[in-house]
């Protein structure tokens, strides 16, 4: 088995090696441990060697769109969404996805005229992470149990007092991103920017704008610095260097965090709810087979091998997933208590989360089937503008809103 750091892999790698040999691409900067495993065990059980092809993340969907143009796409991949371009030539996994054995989620399926087009590779969360060292250095308390959370401004209170006890530089760091202020607005009780049964991006309610305004207030420079969500400054490097007291991003950061801060102690806390108990749900990836003529059998083949609930358990503990499965018990192999802890505290805030957690990952599916997709979410910019002064909350939500549609057609 070989890994490769090419873009792509030739036509007769692709279509025409039958049951020797096919491609797997996935993009990853941490997450190949498992698969390799599971790829020298698939070929001494099938015979047919799997080239995992590690693509660049940047890039990575135009890769697959380039690939479909030239009729030479990978037999099997995981990928960050579908593509109207190659939909039409996906394979169905309904065998697979409709296994009770595996007790894959359902709901979280890719499904289009009864056929499973796609089954999540594993299940990401977004989740507050603090500096323990701080909070332990300012005699300060916080939750562990996600079932008795605190709100947001009880965690912002504690948060100031830490930094204040500790001279820390900011309370918060929280990523520049539309998916993590889904998080901020649903705890808010806000409703966020959803699709509507017409296929379009409807007006959010009022408390969605209200948890906007209050999310630019925190952005003071000393709560919040301002310069992650104006010109892009890294939130994971400004917590690792101990100067803040909390981090709110998610669960990938588990595994660099056991490996990367060996400066001071951290540890996963529970998201604050003010007054809804919700994150925001999205996917590692979606695991697709394409239909490359002598290749589609075997890459079935592969799909199912991975996600038999042994083979499974196996690559959610090597690759730190959360698992898609339910009821997996999963056995990390991190030697810090702290990772441990984190993904058990992750596996409870989903469980406890509120449907709508899910809703913004589930609204670009239901694009991506109707033949649409939003290619760029105007939230990051138009918050920046708002953050920055440059317009208020009522023309950013516009600004937003009609930046959605204007995709839609």
């Amino acid at each position: 088995m070989a890994v490769a750091l090419t873009a792509c892999g030739s036509d007769s790698d692709s279509g025409g090696s039958g049951a020797k040999k096919i491609t797997f691409w996935l993009s990853t900067s941490a997450q190949l441990q498992g698969y390799n495993d599971l790829a020298k065990e698939f070929e001494a059980k099938e015979g047919v060697a799997v080239e995992i092809v590690n693509v660049p993340y940047d890039g990575y969907q135009e890769k697959l769109r380039q690939s479909a143009q030239a009729n030479s796409l990978p037999d099997v991949a995981s990928v960050p969404s579908l593509d109207t371009i190659w939909i039409n030539q996906l394979q169905d996994l309904s065998a697979t996805a409709n296994n009770e054995t595996n007790k894959i989620r359902k709901d979280l399926v890719t499904e289009q005229d009864g056929k499973a087009l796609a089954i999540p590779s594993d299940l990401t969360a977004a989740g507050l992470f603090i500096n323990k060292s701080l909070f332990d250095k300012a005699k300060v308390t916080y939750p562990t149990d996600p079932a008795q959370t605190w709100t947001w401004d009880e965690f912002l209170a504690a948060a100031t007092k830490v930094r204040t006890a500790t001279s820390a530089k900011y309370d918060l760091v929280y990523d520049n991103s539309p998916a993590r202020i889904r998080a901020f607005i649903y705890n808010h009780g806000g409703k966020g920017f959803q699709l509507g049964p017409d296929g379009r991006y409807a007006t959010p309610d009022a408390a969605t704008v209200q948890a906007l305004t209050k999310f630019k207030s925190l952005n003071d420079d000393k709560v919040m610095p301002k310069a992650v969500w104006t010109s892009g400054a890294d939130p994971n490097a400004l917590f690792k260097s101990g100067q803040v007291v909390a981090y709110f991003s998610g669960v990938w950061q588990v595994a660099d965090f056991a490996e990367g801060i060996t400066s001071f102690e951290w540890a996963s806390a529970p998201t604050p709810a003010q007054p809804v108990h919700a994150t925001d749900i999205n996917l590692g990836g979606k695991m697709v087979a394409f239909n490359n003529g002598d290749a589609a059998e075997p890459a079935r083949k592969w799909v199912d091998f991975i996600f038999q609930r042994d083979n499974y358990a196996k690559l959610a503990a090597a690759n730190g997933y959360l698992p898609v499965e339910s009821g997996l018990t999963v056995t990390y192999p991190f030697k810090q208590q702290a990772a441990q802890d984190a993904f058990a505290l992750y596996n409870k805030e989903i469980e406890l989360a509120d449907p709508i957690s899910s809703s913004g990952q589930a609204a670009g599916t239901t694009l991506i089937l109707d033949g649409k997709a939003i290619q760029k979410d105007p939230t990051k910019d138009e918050m920046a503008k708002f953050i920055n002064g440059e317009q208020d909350v009522q023309k950013t939500v516009d600004n937003i809103v009609n930046g959605l549609n204007e995709q839609l057609g």
